[in-house]
């Protein structure tokens, strides 16, 4: 029986790989002609490159352009620099988390799916409802870039359309909301050539009101912006030449730079969410990744959990789905299955929120939390422990005997 996925981020191009290799007809919806956009999730975690060795495709994921994201570093008053993570302890070759652009990544995951003659991709097409039957979900409602109107139906419709999902709405379906504290624009800085041999470390900024972090890339840095919920209008209405003097005070080892931010067009706004739906699926109807349960920025694990998710939904919806429509049942198992480590990530988000970064912003704190700190200097297993949740989650997933190649 056929699959259709809409949404065509990591999530559903996984989904549609695994799904594909197990031989199920799948369909691919993805309303965006490529994958360019900037600061989309570009983190690709230890679970994840294992899973790539396991399908078969290490070696063409390794060749892709990225570089390996360093370990935090924070500077406690009277104690100097501290790591909170350890990355490098993991047992190699999983003992990094790459940073890769998500459109290579994602142009990587179409070229391998589409070797499989049961996949599909088609760009430039949204779903923009649901079909039903008798109370099932049996499909979608799609248009085109063009205006064309059609209709696809499936066995099985899966929901992999982000944290603004339209088929969550359409199935009338409302995630529970946790308060976040922060909002988070990103923005990159110019890596001079002199730069290249500096540690690839994530570097903090803490100020009394704002934050920042500085993600090391080939040639340029990767900066986020902290600041409370809401203040996009405030920050705008300050304009660029504040904007820079508060980068400028946040990371002063970028202070000769911050002019190549031209305006606050180069300054991009991630409204963050947390939230996770009650219940992932309808009779003929899956939501997985963000649309079943966004995630913080604190951490990087969005794209990760996602990429879980629908390892998870293949390994256990391909047979049924080769004998014919799967169950209400079959669709519970996975919800079960990825429930528990999605709940611990996010209440390990919230507990983060409280204590890195909620201080700071309502300007109670300037600096780092030095209880943490010093637990991770101190404790070194603490740390080490860290750094195992953030590169593989507490239930990484394997993939499948069905879908694995050698490599």
């Amino acid at each position: 029986m056929s699959v259709v996925i809409s949404g065509g981020g990591p999530a559903g191009m996984m989904l549609g790989l695994v799904l594909a290799r197990a031989g199920v007809e799948v369909t691919v919806l993805e309303k965006h002609g490529d994958f360019l956009r900037d600061f989309r999730g570009d983190t690709v975690h230890a679970s994840t490159v294992r899973l790539m060795d396991e399908l078969g495709l290490g070696r063409g994921f390794a060749a892709l352009p990225q570089s390996r994201l360093g370990n935090l570093v924070v500077t406690v008053p009277g104690v100097g620099p501290v790591k909170l993570s350890s990355f490098d302890r993991l047992r190699a070759p999983y003992d990094h988390v790459a940073m890769i652009p998500q459109w290579d990544l994602l142009n990587f995951l179409v070229a391998q799916a589409q070797r499989e003659p049961t996949f599909t991709v088609r760009m430039n097409t949204e779903a923009t409802g649901l079909l039903r039957e008798r109370g099932r979900v049996v499909g979608v409602r799609y248009r085109t870039r063009d205006g064309e109107e059609g209709e696809l139906r499936a066995a099985l419709t899966v929901a992999a359309d982000g944290r603004h999902s339209t088929l969550r709405r359409e199935a009338g379906l409302v995630p529970e909301e946790y308060p976040v504290p922060f909002d988070t624009w990103w923005f990159r800085l110019p890596r001079h050539a002199h730069e290249r041999d500096v540690p690839p470390n994530l570097v903090p900024g803490f100020g009394r009101g704002d934050m920042a972090l500085s993600l090391t890339r080939d040639d340029y840095f990767q900066i986020a912006y902290f600041r409370t919920k809401g203040a996009d209008p405030q920050l705008r209405a300050e304009g660029i030449e504040r904007f820079r003097e508060r980068i400028a005070l946040l990371l002063p080892q970028y202070a000769d730079r911050v002019d190549q931010l031209a305006s606050l067009d180069d300054v991009h706004l991630l409204d963050v969410r947390l939230n996770r739906l009650d219940r992932w699926y309808q009779d003929g109807l899956l939501l997985i990744g963000d649309a079943a349960h966004a995630m913080s920025p604190a951490g990087g694990v969005g794209i990760n959990l996602a990429i879980q998710d629908a390892v998870a939904a293949a390994t256990l919806l391909a047979e049924p789905l080769r004998r014919g429509r799967p169950t209400v049942a079959a669709l519970a198992r996975v919800q079960r299955r990825r429930w528990r480590p999605t709940v611990i990530v996010q209440r390990m988000q919230r507990v983060l929120h409280g204590v890195m970064f909620e201080p700071v912003l309502t300007g109670r704190r300037v600096g780092p939390p030095t209880r943490l700190a010093l637990l991770a200097r101190y404790v070194p297993g603490f740390r080490l422990l860290l750094s195992r949740m953030v590169a593989f989650g507490p239930l990484p997933e394997h993939a499948p005997a069905f879908a694995r190649r050698d490599g």
